[in-house]
């Protein structure tokens, strides 16, 4: 599903919602005050204080690649949302696709190995039984399990934390102040356009980072955008900010399924354009062979201002 206009802008109904974020916040509260699974590992978190794209699944990646040059035995851990299979199970790219485990799992399985596990102490037991010394969780901080060495608020520039209301009259699954309690930094994706810095406590130390991507392949071209994640508009002005010509965008909801009516609308309007079409890879994972071999697929990454600031965390 999409978010809500009123997400961001506060506008009606978000007020009168507002009473019902208490029982989100208490809901919340007795979810994360439950001792934690001791998994034996080091565990890694991606988090955020909303639902929502914020960067949590570029980060995670970030993590394992960075935990992996340090020597650690590395898992992803990830609950495999928009996948049928509840698992614990280790991601098979070559057997597996989005229906059963989730895209965010395929995109993590293509940097380290990958647990998905709607039972997150589970999924943990399993990951160190195959041999992990480190796991990386994408999502997860307002589950207590496993019990976290270092978790990291991820914060996107562009979106900030929306209209700053808990659910369901904002994004927040908790305040930000609650969330940021139990991390070691906050990491600041692009600008901080909404003042989303300001909302944190001031010993929270932030790190800084920037999305990098290869669509500097596209600049020049005429390109039809379309993108199912959290915030489709950023990948659109990522593709304009490389210098490609936008012919055209078409945003989906995040994780959508794409279905073959999609697939003939998107060959369509690119027909109709004139236009080579462009998606991310987290969306590539959900199309199918022939028709992901007429996109042009963006991939992201994060570069940080300091990264010996992030090392510092994960020593």
């Amino acid at each position: 599903m999409r978010a809500p206009a009123f997400w961001t802008t506060d506008a009606f109904p978000a007020p009168l919602l507002a009473p019902l974020g208490a029982i989100t916040r208490a809901l919340t509260a007795r979810r994360v005050a439950r001792p934690g699974f001791r998994s034996g590992a080091r565990v890694f978190c991606a988090g955020n204080a909303g639902v929502g794209g914020a960067g949590k699944t570029i980060l995670a990646r970030h993590l394992l690649a960075r935990l992996a040059d340090r020597g650690e035995t590395v898992f992803a851990l990830t609950r495999g949302h928009g996948g049928r299979l509840a698992g614990p199970l280790r991601v098979d790219p070559a057997r597996h696709g989005a229906a059963e485990v989730g895209d965010e799992a395929l995109l993590l399985a293509a940097t380290a190995p990958t647990i998905v596990a709607r039972d997150r102490a589970a999924g943990a037991a399993f990951a160190v039984a195959a041999g992990a010394t480190a796991i990386v969780m994408d999502d997860g901080l307002q589950n207590p399990d496993p019990v976290k060495t270092a978790s990291f608020l991820v914060i996107d520039g562009g979106a900030g934390f929306g209209n700053g209301r808990l659910l369901p009259a904002g994004p927040l699954r908790e305040p930000v102040e609650a969330a940021a309690r139990r991390c070691a930094a906050a990491v600041l994706i692009g600008a901080d356009r909404t003042g989303a810095r300001a909302a944190l406590p001031p010993s929270l130390p932030v790190l800084t980072a920037r999305l990098v991507t290869d669509a500097g392949q596209l600049a020049g071209a005429r390109v039809l955008g379309f993108a199912g994640i959290g915030r489709p508009e950023k990948f659109f002005e990522s593709l304009s900010d490389a210098g490609a010509e936008i012919a055209g965008t078409l945003p989906f909801p995040d994780h959508h399924a794409y279905r073959p009516a999609d697939l003939a609308r998107l060959d369509a309007e690119a027909s109709r354009l004139g236009a080579r079409l462009a998606t991310t890879a987290k969306d590539a994972v959900k199309l199918p062979p022939a028709f992901r071999a007429r996109c042009a697929v963006i991939e992201a990454g994060l570069a940080f201002d300091d990264p010996a600031a992030l090392d510092r965390f994960l020593t």
